[in-house]
């Protein structure tokens, strides 16, 4: 047997080698990934000791500024074009209190709503911190995640100011404020200076403000809501409406439900309080809003809402606020309205609302709101009513487009039924003929020749309303393109067969702004309330900047102007000729679902100012016909026009609208059901004589109970020229003015 040599190394076997070779390769990753672990964790451990020193640093040199001098408020002030001031928005409404004079149903419920940690957190929540960092992250709702102390800080000492160094600042100060203070003084002072809304700093002017009684005093529903209230003063204020509420009724649960789980009432004291919210007592207004102040300040508010400012920055931001608002013409609309307002009829029965647009520009010179503030609240220049015959030279606008001319033909006989029985009449069922031309049919408000139009376009009603938009009658829906002022909620609706018929209900500022397109050339500006803010205080400075649009033809919308011009000539609109220039525009009586005249209209446009008038009773839907002596649009609604214009025109050049065009095209034929009347029919009824003598064209005519005399059927033609108004004795029954509007 052969030996190996003494101290020959034996030879390895491939297997043996290969497996020691990954045991040592193994080996020094793991070294390399641990050494590259410990260099992160020595670079973490620097970076927070850094960190902490930092904040350590911050935390000793940064001290409490004096809220006395930093917590200051400035008056907003609110100017009508011309400089002079409308008014102010107040300054920081607040009457400090005690904690002691604070219920603890309202400590209680505050700190539900805002803090549930407070009596515990050291200023800070790095929990709610966290939670709001990854909620925010994942695409939630965005949190804020502040305590009462950090809210308390930002208000008394720093801004609004979205920020790391802002939120750093905050925090820190935050940290330094709960070691100097017990927790009742910063709950104390917070509720002293936190905003509720109503313009009302702190909760005994909230007391005040919401329920008209001293804070002591509050319960626990009215503490609830306060502190519900504290989450979004303005879309939680009842006060605003409907959503509102019901939003306000979903913190509020919130609320009580936050109470019970703390322990601070009982689960059968938070059941009974969340049946209902408390009562809102009605509470006084300030004599300083009197007249149309009331109004001019909160539509102001609601379009810098709009606009992005927020309620603090209204109430104590100091703004600097320059209006559309013309104070010439405030005052000649008063005037106009007061010279021919019906004697006998009082603010609380009839209500009258009026705007007046700039074409080219969208600027609201001026509007009536129907009555003083501190009486009614409502503006029915915003509020609007149904609009009648008002809207068929939209209907127009639409057709011509379509390719029909205003001297094509349309059926004007009555009634005009659809394939489906449906019947649409003229005004006391007066025929004008089965041909009568586009402008005939405009100049005497005739609805079977509009439904006619609207029957023989393509796709008619959604046209008709399509272009409605465009003019300046904005959608249901906000719109982005031209939001304008905002709360114009319109019913307008492409499914309506008789659009054009003017069932919907719309604003007077709206349907100015429409005619105010047209006189423009088919130029459509925004229109707008709000010229210009300066923010000195957070620089958050706005200038309007929207120029006019072209959304229609000039030629089409020279066309439309023409047409219109006939019904101020001779037509129903004829007690404008006083006016003595060039008018374009149409009467608009309008019925309720009782087949009663509800409101009554004439809007007109001459190249500088276009301008509703709008008569309603009651809520906008009570009778006006036999309550007024004359209650059609060509009474009334026409005169108070006349009367504003002759005033606000007097002393501007006499500017006349573009001849017609005569747009012509290949008109669309589908769809259309022409109409064929019973063979024993007449063609034409007489309209009816009037009662009373014409009127001078020198001034504006005195109330006609019955249309000028005409033997004739209508034409295109101008007739006689008469300035006494069309009217009639009985109701359209469609909801137009047609045949004497």
């Amino acid at each position: 047997m052969t030996r190996k040599p003494r101290g020959a190394a034996a030879k390895p076997s491939s297997k043996g080698t290969s497996k020691s070779g990954s045991k040592a390769g193994g080996s020094s990753v793991g070294r390399r990934v641990r050494k590259v672990v410990k260099w992160l964790l020595i670079c973490g451990l620097v970076g927070m000791l850094v960190a902490a020193g930092f904040f350590v640093y911050l935390y000793q040199t940064t001290d409490l500024p004096d809220p006395n001098k930093d917590f200051q408020t400035q008056t907003t002030h609110v100017y009508y074009s011309d400089g002079t001031e409308i008014g102010t928005f107040a300054t920081q409404n607040r009457d400090s209190i005690p904690l002691k004079e604070m219920p603890q149903t309202l400590q209680d419920a505050v700190v539900s709503a805002e803090d549930r940690t407070f009596w515990t957190n050291r200023g800070i929540d790095p929990k709610g911190i966290l939670r709001a960092a990854f909620n925010n992250a994942s695409g939630g709702a965005t949190q804020g995640a502040s305590t009462i102390t950090q809210q308390y800080v930002k208000i008394l000492y720093l801004t609004s100011e979205r920020s790391f160094s802002r939120k750093l600042k905050e925090a820190i100060l935050s940290l330094k404020l709960q070691r100097e203070m017990s927790k009742e003084h910063i709950l104390e002072d917070y509720l002293n200076t936190i905003y509720f809304g109503r313009g009302a700093y702190g909760v005994q002017a909230a007391a005040q403000a919401f329920f008209d009684i001293d804070a002591k005093d509050l319960n626990l529903r009215q503490s609830a809501t306060l502190a519900s209230v504290l989450n979004n003063p303005t879309s939680l204020d009842p006060r605003n409406g409907k959503a509102a509420k019901r939003e306000l009724k979903d913190r509020y649960q919130y609320v009580l439900d936050g109470m019970a789980s703390m322990g601070t009432i009982t689960e059968q004291q938070a059941d009974r309080a969340a049946r209902r919210l408390p009562e809102f007592p009605e509470i006084p207004i300030s004599s300083r809003l009197g007249g149309e102040k009331g109004h001019i300040l909160t539509l102001v508010r609601k379009q810098l809402n709009a606009l992005g400012y927020t309620d603090q920055e209204i109430d104590g931001g100091g703004l600097k606020i320059t209006t559309t608002l013309d104070p010439g013409v405030m005052d000649d609309i008063k005037q106009g309205v007061a010279a021919q307002r019906p004697e006998g009829f009082g603010d609380k029965q009839l209500h009258i609302g009026v705007a007046a647009v700039e074409p080219g520009t969208g600027a609201l010179k001026g509007f009536y709101a129907g009555q003083d503030f501190l009486d009614s609240q409502i503006n029915w220049a915003v509020s609007g009513g149904m609009i009648g015959s008002t809207m068929k030279p939209v209907t127009l606008a639409a057709a011509i487009k379509q390719g029909f001319s205003i001297k094509d033909t349309f059926d004007g006989n009555t009634p005009y039924e659809f394939p489906d029985g449906l019947e649409v009449r003229n005004e006391q069922d007066t025929n004008y003929g089965s041909a009568i031309s586009a402008i005939t049919a405009l100049e005497d408000s005739v609805n079977t020749a509009f439904v006619d139009m609207s029957a023989s376009m393509k796709n008619g009603p959604e046209a008709i309303y399509q272009m409605a938009e465009k003019l300046g009658i904005p959608p249901n829906e906000p719109d982005d393109e031209f939001p304008g002022i905002p709360n114009h909620t319109t019913d307008l609706s492409p499914d309506d067969t008789l659009i054009t018929l003017g069932r919907a209900r719309i604003s007077p500022i709206n349907m100015a702004n429409t005619y105010a397109t047209l006189a423009a050339g088919g130029e459509r500006a925004q229109v707008h309330l709000i010229e210009k803010v300066t923010d000195d205080t957070n620089g958050h400075d706005y200038t309007f900047k929207s120029p006019a649009k072209r959304v229609l033809s000039a030629d089409i919308s020279a066309d439309v102007t023409y047409a219109m011009q006939q019904v101020v000539k001779a037509g129903t609109g004829t007690a404008a000729l006083p006016l003595g220039r060039p008018v374009a525009g149409k009467t608009g009586t309008a019925t309720n679902s009782k087949d009663q005249v509800s409101s009554a209209w004439f809007v007109g446009a001459t190249p500088q100012l276009a301008t509703a008038v709008m008569y309603v009773r009651g809520d906008g839907d009570d009778q006006l016909d036999g309550w007024l002596p004359s209650y059609f649009g060509g009474s009334y609604p026409t005169r108070t026009w006349t009367a504003i214009m002759t005033a606000a025109l007097a002393g501007e050049p006499v500017l006349e609208f573009p001849e017609p065009v005569y747009v012509d095209g290949d008109a669309p034929s589908d769809g259309h059901q022409p109409y064929v009347p019973p063979p024993t029919q007449q063609s034409h009824k007489p309209r009816r004589s009037s009662s009373a003598p014409p009127q001078s064209s020198s001034a504006p005519p005195q109330t006609s109970s019955a249309p000028p005399s005409s033997s004739a059927p209508p034409s295109s033609s101008p007739p006689p020229s008469s300035s006494a108004p069309p009217s009639t004795s009985a109701p359209p029954s469609d909801g137009g003015d047609g045949g004497g509007g």
